[in-house]
């Protein structure tokens, strides 16, 4: 949006999109923020803005009180009074928004939830609080939160990533450059598809996103990644591997096409392995992880039998 001529001197950002006929009020506005920028650079709610400033905000709804509980089954991983740690399966949403307000992990942990406070014979509802995601279409561990003081302390950890770390597992088409490296960019929103991101170099535009990354093994013109995320931005490993030319098999957004290979109609090969946190109250990480989906098991086979591995000197002296 860019600031009207109604601003006839600077005025507080926060207080002139409230202002707005189509603008929400200040408190969601706050508890709402996920990226603000003014004139291309990150912005606060207190910045000044002036007739002709450029404001860009990004945001997301709280969860809406009427969420049906459903009857979906959960592999759960974890669970204690303060959190419930789940090997979140591919095709399942996190939260409920547009388009997907049932179906959810969250619909699931409401009827869960809600059957144990029966068996324990208690009356108090729990509302689940996501504190990150995974898409929909990557499985693997995700922790939740049944309150506000786990919702805090984990939020905490994903903010200041002191005792967190997030491995990922991926197979992708293409083997890089190097068998193991760093990928640091700015991640953008796609100007011609607001659905997609990009990795993009040169400050001032997006958001930081690092990831290092592990070739484990290549079969032929596919490789087996490690990656562990050193910030979780939307889409981040997605993204950052197409930017080396090595897209994750099946994904349908970054990936190649598949059709008349002999992975046609798979899906996206990415999975949370591994989730290393500290549980609320405790001084020490707690170790999570997400056994190999079978959809992960069936395409390996299938590239053992095609191809023989190449190990990671061989590839270091190819490249």
């Amino acid at each position: 949006m860019v600031v009207d001529d109604r601003v006839a001197t600077k005025m507080r950002l926060d207080k002139y999109v409230s202002s707005l006929p189509d603008g929400m009020n200040r408190s969601k506005l706050k508890s709402g923020l996920t990226a603000l920028f003014l004139n291309g650079k990150p912005a606060k709610l207190s910045s000044k803005v002036a007739r002709g400033d450029e404001i860009v905000l990004e945001w997301e709804d709280s969860l809406p009180t009427d969420i049906a509980p459903e009857p979906i089954p959960l592999a759960i991983l974890y669970e204690d009074n303060q959190v419930t740690v789940v090997n979140k399966k591919q095709g399942m949403v996190t939260h409920p928004a547009a388009g997907n307000w049932s179906g959810t992990l969250v619909n699931a942990l409401l009827f869960h939830w809600a059957r144990q406070a029966i068996a324990l014979g208690e009356e108090k509802s729990i509302r689940p609080v996501i504190v990150h995601r995974l898409d929909k279409d990557t499985s693997g561990v995700i922790i939740t939160a049944k309150n506000e003081y786990a919702e805090d302390w984990l939020h905490r950890q994903f903010t200041t990533r002191k005792k967190l770390s997030k491995l990922y597992i991926a197979i992708c088409t293409g083997v890089p450059k190097e068998a193991a490296g760093t990928i640091e960019t700015q991640i953008i929103r796609d100007p011609s598809d607001r659905k997609r991101f990009k990795a993009v170099t040169g400050a001032g535009r997006g958001k930081y996103a690092c990831t290092h990354y592990k070739v484990i093994a290549v079969y032929g013109s596919y490789s087996l990644f490690v990656l562990r995320l050193k910030t979780g931005r939307t889409h981040q490993i997605r993204v950052h591997l197409k930017h080396i030319g090595c897209p994750i098999l099946g994904d349908p957004i970054y990936g190649r096409k598949t059709a008349g290979t002999p992975f046609a109609g798979a899906t996206l090969m990415l999975h949370a392995y591994i989730l290393k946190i500290c549980l609320p109250g405790a001084s020490e990480p707690t170790v999570f992880k997400a056994p190999v989906p079978t959809r992960f098991r069936v395409v390996m086979k299938k590239l053992h039998q095609m191809y023989d591995k190449v190990d990671l000197t061989a590839v270091r002296s190819r490249l």
